[in-house]
């Protein structure tokens, strides 16, 4: 079968502290981050045995996983391997680059996010303009907040033209028509972005073909969604998986909404949906101000 499989750790540190988000700085114990290299070492195992299956990977764990050597290793190993169909991970790119050099870059990817205050914009973008050079998939991103929008006007002109800036719309906040057009002209797919979506009763992928698991292993239909569906290691979750509705009133982040029948985003992002690319220059005039 094909299945999209995404894998959150006890990860729990990250090395910046943005307010917005909720991966702020921590710092986990060494026993902490033992527990984590071993989970993600035995998912990395599981993943690897799975010949009967095409799998599709992305890591989204609570905290900045490339520092952590064990992250780096797994997106290398993974990505050298003929079932593994993507391997992607969710990063503030802080870490080096050079561990790319071992990688198949035609199945790994990476989902950087670019967060003002943190880092260096040129430190960044240098970071950004080093992964093009190496012919490493990327998308780059900001969070939609007014203080953010000259960096990303400015990280849309420096970029390489093919790579794509997407934009998140701020938790809580609210955008006027007009704030959203500015954020629209540098990321035409954020009117998605721009509120929750309805999603009570409508047909999602999440739990029939995209999943999510756990270190322990607990599968769960997504990291919204928090009904247990079985273990990964002991298969239990495959007697589990159907057609399936969303039991939520709503869905308003990226990783969960793309995975709605109802949008169109799994044409839009062909090829790319967990490492956020589109298949074409994003351009969708169609889309309803309401998202």
């Amino acid at each position: 079968m094909d299945l999209t499989i995404l894998y959150r750790g006890p990860l729990a540190s990250c090395d910046y502290d943005c307010p917005y988000c909720p991966f702020a700085k921590r710092r986990d114990s060494r026993a902490q981050l033992t527990a984590d290299r071993a989970a993600l070492e035995r998912f990395t195992a599981w993943a690897a045995g799975q010949r009967g299956d095409r799998l599709s990977l992305l890591f989204t764990p609570w905290g900045e996983g490339l520092v952590r050597s064990w992250y780096r290793r797994a997106l290398v190993e993974l990505s050298r391997l003929p079932h593994i169909r993507r391997v992607a991970i969710q990063t503030n790119l802080s870490c080096r680059t050079d561990w790319l050099d071992t990688a198949d870059l035609d199945t790994l990817a990476l989902w950087c996010t670019f967060h003002p205050g943190q880092t260096p914009y040129v430190r960044f973008l240098a970071k950004c303009r080093d992964l093009a050079a190496r012919g490493v998939r990327h998308s780059v991103g900001i969070v939609g907040l007014p203080e953010h929008l000259e960096a990303a006007r400015r990280l849309r002109e420096d970029l390489p033209s093919p790579v794509y800036l997407w934009v998140n719309a701020a938790e809580g906040h609210s955008y006027t028509d007009a704030e959203a057009d500015r954020w629209t002209a540098l990321d035409p797919l954020f009117p998605y972005s721009r509120r929750p979506h309805r999603s009570a009763g409508l047909p999602c992928r999440t739990g029939e073909s995209v999943i999510s698991v756990d270190g322990e292993g607990t599968v769960w239909r997504c990291h919204f969604v928090r009904s247990e569906l079985g273990n990964l290691y002991d298969g239990s979750y495959r007697r589990a998986l159907r057609p399936r509705t969303c039991p939520l009133a709503v869905c308003d982040c990226h990783i969960g909404y793309v995975h709605l029948e109802t949008l169109p985003l799994y044409d839009v992002f062909a090829g790319g949906v967990l490492e956020r690319i589109p298949a074409a220059p994003p351009s969708v005039p169609g889309v309803p101000r309401d998202g």
